[in-house]
């Protein structure tokens, strides 16, 4: 749907353009992370966000409604700041939005985002914008980057058991489109995943990669089964239900995963997969890959591996690991969350199993389980113009200095091969200002395609 983009704010919001000194002209602020769960973070989503919501102008409907709904909640409403912007800027913000390149990765405490108002009469509106420009920021950086260092640690994996990094791409699959809070949620969050990874059951994130991004299909599925197509058939009828999948979707070179929990794992594995239907899985020409579905991942996960060896045999790979054969894997997507990853893949290396076994599908852990404190995201204003001087603004709370904020204006410029560093904008000289224009009064300035930000993101 169509917001009125007047209403994206929280409601005090409505009331700072009578709070500033006299005479400012100027506000500057930016956003960080302060700290958090991982020590860097992936950075992505800022141009979802200007697409959908900056580069349309706002209405004089849209003004009309928003005075309306503002002074019923009980708040005053700025209605000569609005219809100056629509006027004199046709409805556009008069913003300028720097921001470092999507998909850098970089250690926290760095400015990611820096904003300033262009027009002096539109001082208020940089820090009216901070409730949808943050939540912008956040979310899809917190979701790549959480989906970052589970492909840093299955890739550790893979490079310690398997003989090559072929199969990296699919070994983290979305399964979190039903545990979103939204669609739009589900769109963002799932295309953050996608940076890092190619797998994923979350459409909507698909739509967002073309209509954003420029990439025609950022991720890929396969058929699998669910409780409710195998329960239907009736546990008398459990292998009818698995023979159905083969006949269906194991075709040459095709892949096929199957639950096969709904009543007894053990007795799924051992007699119908490994006994009943072996051939018919050996012959099929495609893959099955076998989900456990429910208990203790990392039991569960290791004896079904261990159960399907037994049954279908393995082999040893270059670097001495057990591998099954080509045409029988697993996926566990029950209970999934980084650390177990690291735990049931841990367990595997002990056992000398191949992390190549197995891949992973992961829901709420992935889009729903974090929030804005996971990585401790801000924002703050940092410098504004007061009657034609610059004056640096900050916060230091003598009850948490880790809330201090930063003063000035900012650059960010590289610090070695794989870093970067925040300094004085001042100070810049003759550096590379990685902070980049991104939108300017109503118009993008930079787009990154998916591919370039995939780049960046994984080298």
């Amino acid at each position: 749907m169509d917001f009125n983009f007047i209403l994206a704010a929280d409601s005090y919001k409505t009331s700072h353009y009578q709070q500033y000194p006299p005479h400012t002209n100027i506000v500057s602020s930016y956003i960080e992370s302060r700290g958090g769960e991982h020590p860097k973070v992936l950075f992505f989503g800022l141009q979802m966000f200007v697409e959908q919501y900056l580069t349309k102008p706002i209405s004089q409907a849209d003004i009309d409604e928003a005075e309306d709904i503002i002074t019923a909640h009980g708040l005053p409403f700025n209605r000569e700041g609005w219809e100056y912007i629509l006027h004199q800027h046709g409805g556009y913000m008069p913003l300028e939005i720097q921001a470092l390149k999507e998909g850098s990765f970089f250690p926290f405490r760095n400015v990611i985002v820096q904003v300033r108002n262009t027009d002096p009469k539109c001082f208020w509106l940089t820090s009216y914008i901070e409730t949808s420009l943050l939540r912008a920021i956040w979310y899809p950086t917190t979701v790549a980057t959480r989906s970052h260092y589970i492909y840093q640690t299955i890739k550790k994996y893979l490079e310690l058991t398997a003989d090559n990094l072929d199969g990296l791409p699919f070994k983290l699959h979305d399964f979190g489109a039903r545990g979103a809070s939204s669609l739009e949620s589900a769109a963002i969050g799932g295309l953050a995943h996608l940076v890092n990874f190619m797998g994923s059951d979350t459409m909507a994130s698909l739509i967002y990669g073309r209509k954003f991004y420029d990439i025609d299909m950022a991720g890929f599925s396969i058929p699998a089964a669910e409780h409710s197509t195998i329960t239907t058939w009736g546990r008398g009828a459990e292998k009818a239900a698995y023979e159905n999948m083969i006949d269906q979707f194991a075709t040459e070179g095709k892949m096929v995963a199957v639950v096969s929990d709904s009543y007894n794992l053990w007795h799924a594995i051992d007699q119908i997969w490994g006994d009943e239907l072996k051939q018919k899985v050996i012959d099929s020409g495609g893959t099955i890959i076998i989900r456990p579905d429910s208990g203790e991942p990392v039991e569960i996960v290791t004896e079904t591996v261990i159960k399907l060896m037994d049954k279908f045999g393995f082999s040893y790979n270059e670097k001495g690991f057990k591998i099954l054969p080509d045409y029988i894997r697993v996926i566990q997507g029950d209970g999934v969350s980084a650390p177990i990853i690291e735990q049931i893949l841990e367990r595997l290396y002990q056992l000398k199993i191949s992390a190549d076994n197995l891949a992973f599908g992961m829901g709420a852990e992935l889009l729903q389980k974090l929030d804005r404190d996971s990585q401790q995201f801000a924002m703050k204003v940092s410098a504004a113009d007061i009657d034609g001087v610059w004056y640096d603004i900050y916060k230091d709370p003598i009850t948490d200095h880790h809330k201090q904020s930063k003063r000035g204006r900012f650059a960010v410029i590289k610090s070695g091969k794989d870093s970067c560093l925040t300094i004085s904008e001042r100070s810049l000289g003759s550096n590379e200002n990685l902070l980049e224009t991104v939108y300017l009064d109503g118009k993008l300035m930079r787009r990154q395609s998916f591919a370039e930000i995939r780049k960046l993101a994984l080298g």
